[in-house]
């Protein structure tokens, strides 16, 4: 029933903008392409909804269709944002971490525009509550202006916030929509599809999803946020980076007196001590099974700890895919860190073998 109120609120919509303005092309609706989220984001939502919001689903609707399930939300703009964020809140209190990447992913959805290539309006009148949420906007319609680089950027960010509460940052590539429509198509279909009864999302079954970027490039946004942040997360994480390759580059590249062989053997010696240190912290086994060891760098034990997992003895994950990814990425930064230094150069290491290592590394992630 709800579904068809859905429907009889997105079709009087349509016809009130017949009659009272001159006809435009709209896009087709697309609320249930992605329903696997909107599921599961309903059962965050409905562990506590105070401002009465009445279904997800409304928030990925056009304004005037938004307002009739917004609840006590009074700037349909932000119905989106504000069912996002309280479902991420409750899904946050009952330790849910997959209820949490689904309200971060549903955030990330585009939202019914009224015509191909129409760009929605952000949320300006309500600040998220959870910085996570606050982080993301809405994907824009695949022929609006300047689309591709606007969504690989949501997609990006969506990826370092889902990594940040202890998800699978490749599963932000699912937030990514159609491809675009013709401007002007006067059936105004585009690609889209609005399946109510398919409980995956028919972008999904009907191999309609455009990817806004690649697995190498969300292992690289996700590498360089833990990289930024990874000193400042504790105190056993400030003592890991003590021991990274980071300092014995800074020491080869200003001992100018050291020789090429001489530096290389140190550069070795030391990632060698450092992992020999990450696999004595070990007390319940090494789940990281690659072994690749670019200029000595092996990628850090995942092993069990902290809230569920722990990466090089301190990183905490609950999902082994994120833990083994977080793995894969710190041991490339190693390796980048070695090509980069005097004794890389002189070995003939280089930065893009250090990148293929790390695309075998997380093609063993099953």
């Amino acid at each position: 029933m709800f579904r068809n109120l859905v429907t009889l609120l997105t079709v009087a919509c349509s016809l009130s903008s017949t009659f009272s303005a001159p006809i435009q092309r709209r896009e087709v609706p697309q609320e249930h392409s992605h329903e696997q989220f909107l599921t599961t984001v309903r059962a965050s939502l409905n562990l506590n909804n105070p401002n009465a919001i009445q279904d997800p689903v409304f928030g990925l609707l056009g304004n005037a269709a938004a307002a009739g399930g917004a609840g006590k939300i009074t700037d349909a703009t932000c119905l989106q944002q504000a069912t996002a964020d309280q479902a991420f809140t409750n899904a946050k209190a009952a330790g849910d971490v997959n209820g949490q990447v689904a309200a971060l992913i549903y955030r990330a959805l585009e939202r019914n525009s009224g015509a191909v290539g129409l760009v929605t309006a952000p949320c300006t009148s309500i600040k998220a509550v959870n910085p996570e949420i606050a982080a993301i906007a809405q994907h824009q319609d695949p022929a609006s202006t300047n689309a591709a680089a606007v969504n690989k950027a949501i997609t990006l960010e969506l990826a370092k916030q889902i990594a940040a509460v202890g998800g699978d940052p490749q599963d932000a590539l699912k937030s990514g929509t159609f491809a675009p429509g013709t401007l002007g198509d006067p059936t105004a279909k585009g690609n889209t599809c609005d399946t109510t009864n398919d409980p995956v999302g028919c972008i999904f079954t009907q191999n309609l999803l455009v990817e806004d970027a690649t697995a190498a490039e969300i292992s690289a946004a996700v590498a360089a946020v833990s990289g930024s942040t990874a000193t400042t997360t504790s105190a056993a994480t400030a003592a890991t980076d003590a021991a990274c390759p980071d300092a014995t580059t800074v020491t080869l590249t200003v001992t100018a007196t050291v020789d090429a062989a001489a530096a290389t053997t140190a550069a070795v010696t030391t990632a060698a001590a450092a992992t020999a240190t990450t696999a004595a912290a070990s007390t319940s086994g090494n789940l990281q099974t690659f072994t690749g060891n670019l200029g000595g760098v092996t990628a850090p034990a995942v092993t069990t700890g902290g809230r569920g997992l722990l990466v090089a003895g301190s990183d905490s994950f609950l999902n082994l895919s994120a833990a083994l990814g977080r793995s894969c990425d710190i041991q490339h930064n190693g390796c980048a860190d070695v090509a980069n230094s005097a004794a890389g150069r002189a070995s003939g290491l280089t930065v893009g073998q250090c990148d293929t290592q790390n695309t075998q590394c997380h093609a063993v992630i099953n």
